[in-house]
């Protein structure tokens, strides 16, 4: 069993960085890949961002080149940096956790509650 509590989310304007941390708990964390989705009103959920237990890294086009998923394994937390946010960006923010390497949006068997974070025009 794996708890995620995410933290950082917040009111920011556009251009401005945030960044949110999931803690996990447990001693398995460094086996599981984990991954950043965001929910917004009326839209599907997306994942934006993925990083396997070995720290390879994957991004949704939206926000490649912006974002930045990193983990640390000693403090049993992955971090999403992000920079030059846009409105679009608004969403709740949710990490999870999966045993496979898998670069899927289904297939997480763990997931937080959520921060949300809302981008200003």
């Amino acid at each position: 069993q794996v708890q995620l509590v995410e933290s950082g989310g917040g009111l920011v304007q556009a251009g401005g960085s945030l960044r949110l941390s999931c803690a996990a708990s447990g001693r398995t964390f460094s086996r599981y890949s984990m991954g950043w989705y965001r929910q917004a009103p009326g839209k599907q959920r997306e994942l934006v961002a993925h990083i396997t237990s070995s720290g390879s890294t994957n991004y949704a086009d939206s926000v490649k080149g912006r974002f930045t998923i990193s983990r640390d394994n000693a403090k049993n937390t992955v971090y999403l940096q992000m920079n030059s946010l846009k409105p679009e960006d608004t969403a709740v923010y949710y990490c999870a956790a999966r045993t496979d390497s898998s670069w899927a949006p289904l297939g997480y068997d763990y997931r937080g509650q959520g921060t949300q974070v809302t981008v200003s025009s």
